[in-house]
């Protein structure tokens, strides 16, 4: 069935079908034509993949984001990067990725940060004088630091599949998620000195700062209470999430900024990225099943046993695999496709499932900015205005960043105690 499944999802995506009807129209055409199953059991796949209560947690991470992002916090939040890095060479690229770490603990969405960022920070730049394809390019790589830091959608889709607790795939986010930050940053300033970039001639203000920093500590503080009700044991992932959303309420009603028309469009663009997430789960789950059925996962550790690799080989394989797959398929359906293949092939090496969902995050975050399916690429170039190979070219410098950064995750696995 994979056989005949995979080439087809495959010639699916190159016709241009959407994903999750690529992923259900393969796998169905794969069980029908190989006459061993009824086609009834890819319906039952389909649904029966939404019978974690888990998942519920997606949905109410989402609203939460959304409800945070859409109020004038998200102004505050870019006021503040602004302060503290306003007078480093390339100012504004240094505040768009200041403002997507900052927002990384709010929305879990690189596709929702790069989209609402973008379409504030990539003008302003543009204006400034900064040219358009490095704008986007910023904007691209710094927005996928969402998925890294917790609230991270991927990590709880992750969870799902490999068992692994929630509180310690998101506890061991915040390292590899904070470093890649501080490598984005590097790269921006390497790019902004060599081209000459500007500063913003704004005096430095500790009271600035200071008043900043609590205007945006309701932001700040999601993370902290997500995490220290996760790894405290008083809430399960999805009644945290429930907590996230009164939480964002509170928020803007604090802030005097909530209205019935702001609260019904985020939940309206909140059940718009659920009902997209979760059709790719449901039609992954079918494809996934065929593969397992066909016992894939046994057979490639079994492969890469036969080749005699060190461990270091092993990882660079896997590696190379997910950066493959993340270029090719969106980031859900590659974690719930990978997510069973690659968790034999840690096990015989002794790494952490732990490490394993960041490293897999990550290279399939890269994936987001990386042609020819990159989606905040793609975003990212549309609200610049110019093509895609003009973004992956200024791209360059943070790939070989990021590619830095995925070996320490690969090969450290200091930065996971949790692990």
């Amino acid at each position: 069935m994979t056989l005949i499944a995979l080439p087809l999802f495959m010639l699916l995506l190159a016709l241009a079908l959407p994903i999750g009807y690529a992923l259900l129209g393969a796998s169905s055409l794969g069980i029908l034509v190989s006459g061993n199953y009824p086609l009834s059991i890819a319906a039952q796949r389909f649904f029966d993949s939404t019978q974690s209560s888990l998942l519920l947690a997606i949905p109410f991470f989402i609203l939460a984001g959304e409800l945070l992002i859409a109020g004038t916090l998200g102004q505050r939040i870019i006021h503040f990067a602004g302060l503290l890095v306003g007078r480093v060479r390339g100012a504004l690229g240094q505040v768009s990725v200041v403002t997507s770490m900052l927002f990384a603990g709010v929305s879990g969405s690189a596709v929702a940060d790069a989209s609402a960022l973008g379409s504030v920070l990539i003008p302003w730049q543009k204006r400034e004088g900064y040219p358009a394809p490095f704008a986007a390019a910023v904007n691209s790589a710094s927005s996928v630091i969402g998925v890294i830091i917790p609230p991270s959608i991927p990590l709880i889709i992750y969870s799902s599949v490999s068992q692994v607790s929630v509180g310690a795939l998101f506890l061991a986010g915040i390292i590899p998620g904070l470093i890649f930050g501080l490598a984005s940053l590097i790269a921006v300033y390497l790019i902004a000195r060599r081209g000459n970039f500007p500063r913003q001639n704004q005096p430095f203000s500790l009271f600035g700062i200071i008043r900043g920093f609590f205007e945006s500590l309701p932001a700040l503080l999601m993370p902290v209470i997500i995490l220290g009700a996760l790894i405290g044991g008083i809430a399960t992932p999805t009644e945290i999430s429930v907590v996230a959303v009164f939480y964002a309420l509170i928020v803007r009603i604090c802030y005097r900024d909530l209205g019935f028309a702001s609260v019904l469009q985020s939940i309206l663009s909140a059940g718009r990225a659920t009902g997209a997430v979760m059709l790719l789960i449901m039609a992954s789950s079918v494809l996934g099943w065929i593969m397992t059925v066909d016992q894939l996962p046994a057979q490639l550790v079994s492969f890469v046993n036969g080749l005699e690799l060190s461990d270091v080989l092993i990882i660079v394989f896997m590696n190379l695999l997910m950066l493959v797959v993340g270029a090719v398929i969106d980031m859900t359906p590659a974690i719930l496709l990978l997510a069973p293949i690659m968790i034999p092939l840690a096990d015989a090496i002794d790494m952490s499932l732990i490490q394993l969902g960041i490293m897999m995050v990550l290279n399939l975050a890269i994936g987001l900015f990386t042609p020819p399916v990159g989606t905040t690429l793609f975003i990212s170039s549309s609200i610049a205005g110019v093509r895609i190979e003009e973004t992956a070219r200024a791209l360059v410098p943070f790939y070989i960043f990021a590619l830095i950064v995925l070996m320490l995750v690969s090969y450290v696995p200091a930065l996971f105690p949790a692990g």
